[in-house]
């Protein structure tokens, strides 16, 4: 999976985000052990004192511990990933819904646009 930043939005907001995804998603397994900072930074081509904030952050929200000497590791926390999974739906509902809002769209046309959409090549 790349890592796909840009430069509209602070690098940390994206690794962040980005982070949460690959939780989110199941590209990092619950109880998974994380590469090393530098080597997720040289990955994601970032600074690492940025990818160590990021994954600091995580660490605050319990998504991701630490165990001295041996890394970081995703959490085992079923219940937390879904919940963080579940607020990110829920952000990206509230974009599309403002977005098509101020476009004049009304809620069931809003509601037919995911209907009718199809996947690209599909």
């Amino acid at each position: 999976m790349d890592w796909e930043l840009k430069s509209d939005r602070p690098i940390y907001t994206q690794l962040l985000e980005e982070l949460k995804r690959r939780i989110v998603s199941g590209y990092y397994r619950p109880g998974e052990k994380l590469l090393p900072v530098r080597e997720l930074a040289q990955e994601a081509k970032v600074n690492p004192n940025t990818m160590q904030k990021a994954l600091s952050e995580l660490e605050r929200q319990g998504l991701v511990f630490a165990v001295r000497t041996t890394g970081r590791y995703i959490t085992e926390d079923a219940t937390l990933i879904e919940d963080t999974k579940t607020g990110f739906a829920a952000f990206h509902v509230k974009t599309y819904y403002n977005e098509m809002k101020a476009l004049g769209y009304q809620r069931e046309e809003m509601v037919q646009f995911i209907s009718d959409y199809k996947e690209e090549g599909r």
